[in-house]
């Protein structure tokens, strides 16, 4: 898997849960739902507030310094700059990511 790095076991993120980690010194927050695992940009471009923290509902993850709220498909917020979204993948009970080239994502 050219371009994946390893981020965890499927275990290690409990479901509607984030967790943090670092590919290549970029921190990314990695995400588990009903629907899969997702990861964004790990830091909300507000105040730096750390997503993998946040609180996952509804599709979204919920910063927990100041509530602005992500899309965990899009990166998007209803109100302005969102945040990179990244590639996972879930092979033999670990999920990888890769990491995306284009810019957070505004609304």
């Amino acid at each position: 898997m050219i371009g994946w790095e390893r981020v965890g076991r499927v275990d290690d993120i409990p479901l509607y849960e984030g967790r943090s980690a670092k590919i290549d010194g970029h921190r990314i927050a990695v995400f588990r739902t009903a629907a899969g695992f997702f990861a964004l940009d790990a830091h909300c471009p507000h105040a730096g507030g750390p997503l993998g923290d946040g609180i996952v509902a509804e599709g979204c993850v919920t910063c927990p310094l100041h509530g602005w709220r992500f899309d965990l498909r899009s990166g998007a917020r209803a109100e302005g700059l969102g945040v990179a979204v990244h590639e996972t993948a879930e092979r033999g009970g670990e999920v990888f990511v890769r990491l995306a080239v284009a810019e957070p994502r505004a609304a």
